[in-house]
């Protein structure tokens, strides 16, 4: 198998799995994809600039996820896992991340 034909099978993929887990809005979707094709430009400029965008992302993402991951605990974890796209552990991981708890609580 040919790399280009790993990438086109990981493509679908994630397609598969994206099309199975909860929806994003629209809008939402779309402002995420133009900010991701910004970075990867600003990347190809600037690499360090590319690095502090990503990192303002890591920011507003702990900041904005604190709350949603301390209300999705209380859901059943294999929902939250096959609404994510994630099997459990990953999700228990991803969860204890965005609510600043272990882990492995």
């Amino acid at each position: 198998m040919t790399a280009g034909q790993c990438l086109d099978d990981w493509d679908k993929h994630t397609a598969t799995v994206g099309e199975s887990t909860i929806s994003l809005p629209a809008e939402l979707r779309g402002l995420l994809e133009n900010v991701t094709a910004a970075i990867e430009t600003l990347a190809e400029e600037s690499p360090v600039a590319a690095v502090k965008a990503a990192r303002e992302i890591e920011i507003i993402a702990a900041r904005t996820a604190h709350w949603p991951a301390h209300d999705a605990r209380a859901q059943a974890p294999e929902t939250v896992a096959a609404a994510l796209g994630l099997n459990v552990e990953e999700t228990r991981a991803l969860l204890a991340r965005f609510g600043g708890w272990s882990r492995y609580q």
